[in-house]
């Protein structure tokens, strides 16, 4: 990644485009895979899931194919229009909002459902980067510049509680911390936020009695098979049966509705059960892949002093990780349940098209660095070029 030859030699990354077509052929199959049974009881169409998967990845590659010719300078320079608008949409989805088990996540437009926490992400990470390349001594020198971030980050934080919406609010807890930290900040002050943000979660989910028991349950699922930790013991059931090799594609039990949201949150533990240890696994190197690059990306951009990109890229890269990590770790029982879901892999429309539009941002800031150095080689070589001529 640091050689200047590898960037000049094509106009983007290839890697990252085959790790994400590759992540969305896996996913459709595990989402047909998971859904049939529910599909077939609900919409008395076994393919239903399937279909508006399908629709979702198209749309998502239309919106990329636009995306990809919007050059970062425009990300940049509308970071806080982009915030702003998606304040807007955290506002309306409290007032017009469709509920579903109790959360109102949903913006209902005709055939459309938008979750606005997933556009929140990605628009606060661009504006947080935006911020740091304008405040970046500030937030190394001293608590203020440390701050202001973090107070919008806390205005948002509200209003996500009030959906309610707690796994978002810690995606962007750590990604925000993490980038923080990346930019400069001071251990003392990192430190203490952490402990104090931390400490602010803990009592999120201790004074909140479904919090708490999801806590409680992730604990010891077992002490409630059938209340509070049945979606977990059948999550774990399914780990179970999956083994080292698993039990074949389309041969799982759980997800003949034992195990609730098996197409979306849980898609995993379905994918576990069908191929097992090694099929995990696979999961856990592409998604591993994925974030690797991001970050290589992100401290290569840094290094060609294109701040907004490096810090947007290392945004992404601890999003998709951290977001990667909950997943997989709620559905093992390695973490509580967040209702987060598997970037590229989860059935969700607005997930895959906002984890789209990020893999193409990665592209583009890819694109742009190559482009840099392709203009700097040839105007070197027109320099030395020029040089010869004269020297004769």
């Amino acid at each position: 990644m640091t050689s200047s030859n590898q960037y000049g030699t094509t106009a983007f990354d290839r890697g990252f485009v085959v790790l994400g077509v590759t992540m969305y052929m896996l996913g459709l199959v595990m989402v047909a895979s998971s859904s049939i049974p529910v599909a077939e009881r609900l919409f008395n169409n076994p393919f239903h899931f399937v279909i508006r998967h399908g629709i979702y990845i198209g749309l998502s590659l239309a919106i990329a194919g636009v995306a990809l010719q919007v050059p970062m300078s425009w990300w940049h320079k509308n970071s806080s229009y982009l915030l702003g608008f998606a304040l807007v949409l955290l506002l309306i989805v409290l007032v017009i909002g469709r509920s579903v088990n109790g959360s109102t996540r949903w913006i209902v437009l005709g055939p459309i459902t938008v979750q606005a926490a997933e556009p929140a992400k990605l628009f606060f990470f661009c504006y947080l980067s935006a911020y740091l390349v304008r405040r970046r001594e500030q937030v190394m020198e001293n608590m203020k510049g440390f701050i202001k971030p973090l107070i919008v980050f806390g205005f948002m934080a509200v209003l996500l509680l009030l959906q309610p919406d707690l796994g978002t609010v810690i995606v962007m807890f750590v990604t925000t911390f993490g980038l923080l930290f990346l930019a400069g900040a001071k251990l003392w002050q990192f430190i203490a936020i952490s402990l104090v943000g931390a400490a602010s979660l803990a009592a999120l989910a201790y004074f909140e009695p479904y919090r708490w028991r999801r806590v409680t349950s992730f604990l010891d699922p077992w002490q409630d098979p059938f209340g509070s930790g049945y979606q977990l013991t059948q999550s774990l059931m399914a780990y179970g049966r999956g083994e080292l090799l698993g039990q074949g594609l389309g041969n799982s039990i759980q997800k003949l509705e034992y195990l609730p949201e098996a197409h979306t949150d849980f898609v995993m533990a379905v994918l576990a059960e069908e191929f097992g240890f090694v099929g995990i696994s696979v999961v856990l190197l592409l998604s591993m892949a994925l974030v690797y690059k991001a970050l290589i990306l992100g401290r290569y951009a840094l290094a060609k002093e294109k701040y907004f990109e490096g810090f947007l890229a290392y945004a992404i890269g601890i999003w998709m990780c951290f977001q990667a990590g909950v997943n997989i770790g709620a559905s093992a029982g390695i973490v509580p349940t967040k209702g987060l879901t598997m970037p590229l892999i989860s059935y969700g429309g607005s997930s895959m098209i906002v984890m789209t539009l990020a893999l193409v941002i990665l592209i583009r800031i890819d694109h742009e660095i190559r482009l840099q150095s392709i203009q700097a080689t040839s105007s070197k070589r027109a320099d030395q070029n020029t040089n010869k001529s004269g020297a004769r």
